[in-house]
């Protein structure tokens, strides 16, 4: 069956999961977590605000920043969705459920970055024009998750990386409330809440696409998770340090916000979620790719040690983001 024909077959199916997306009425908006600037009290509350941003370490200041630049690329996230036959939004307003989605969870997504980078801003703690042209630049760099136009790779990634995020931001926010910042925390949360409701909905999608075309499916789940999961933000950029992403992860790693762990985990759950052990009568190809598939978690959790050991042993780097500071 062609990839085409799936994706229509599945639009009676994505639709009943536009309820995942929320209104923008009962939606929350950047403005409910921020100092009300046209209010009377707006110096005093950014005032609290810088006050309790102090207490945040540069490490994890750095990984806010990261995730805030990650979200702010989401210009480059909706165009690679609209690529795939059969997931195109043909008018730009269309009503098919795949456009639907797609706008809709862009709507959703548009207000982390918004969200995140007001807040940077008014703590005062960041370099915020560092902060901006890394977002320029990993916008004109662009986004390439190795999967072509291939919509049941896509598929993996964005349930991939919605939990990925949900568990970065989720971490962010908890050591934030740690270190005695609970608005951080509050919006960190929020976020992550966010993130689990569309990992949830392309968990979902690409269920029905192992039950529609299972040898496929499993194949492209193969293809993609084997190679890696590339981040979205890999290919960020401060105009000088050639190496931003590698060095920005590694601090999230040695912060215990983003590990090797996390990801085994990750790959664990979906591939339990999506009963990848339990499919049957797959074509030979696909029945050894289901294989692999099933040792990949462990594979991972065993070189975590390894991986914790070289973390420890790399050298400190400086962050523009951060005045220049190392960490």
């Amino acid at each position: 069956m062609m990839q085409e024909e799936v994706l229509i077959n599945l639009e009676g199916f994505v639709e009943k999961q536009l309820p995942l997306l929320k209104s923008v009425e009962e939606s929350w908006q950047p403005g409910d977590f921020l100092p009300d600037m046209a209010s009377d009290r707006w110096q005093g509350e950014v005032e609290a605000l810088r006050a309790r941003a102090k207490s945040i370490p540069d490490d994890l200041l750095v990984v806010l920043v990261g995730n805030t630049v990650t979200e702010e690329a989401l210009p480059s996230y909706q165009t690679w969705l609209n690529r795939p036959p059969g997931l195109k939004d043909e008018t730009g307003a269309s009503v098919n459920p795949w456009a639907l989605w797609t706008r809709g969870w862009t709507a959703e997504e548009n207000r982390h970055g918004e969200v995140l980078g007001r807040y940077l801003y008014l703590s005062g703690r960041v370099d915020m024009r560092s902060v901006e042209v890394t977002t320029q630049h990993l916008i004109r760099n662009g986004f390439d998750l190795k999967s072509g136009n291939d919509a049941y790779k896509a598929f993996v990634y964005v349930a991939f990386q919605e939990r990925a995020t949900k568990v970065s931001h989720a971490n962010v926010g908890r050591l934030a409330e740690g270190y005695g910042d609970p608005l951080l925390a509050r919006i960190c949360s929020t976020v992550a809440a966010d993130e689990a409701r569309h990992e949830e909905a392309y968990k979902r999608i690409f269920g029905m696409i192992l039950v529609e075309d299972p040898s496929n499916a499993v194949l492209a789940l193969d293809e993609m998770v084997s190679q890696k999961v590339v981040m979205p933000a890999r290919l960020m950029s401060d105009g000088a340090d050639g190496d931003l992403f590698e060095h920005f992860a590694l601090v999230a790693q040695r912060a215990k916000i983003y590990t090797v762990r996390d990801y085994a985990a990750i790959l664990d759950h979906l591939m339990h979620y999506w009963n990848i052990a339990g499919l049957t009568g797959l074509e030979p190809e696909a029945a050894r790719a289901q294989e692999r598939l099933c040792g990949l978690a462990d594979h991972y959790q065993k070189r975590a040690d390894r991986f914790d050991e070289v973390i420890a042993r790399a050298p400190k780097e400086r962050f523009r983001w951060i005045f220049n500071r190392e960490i």
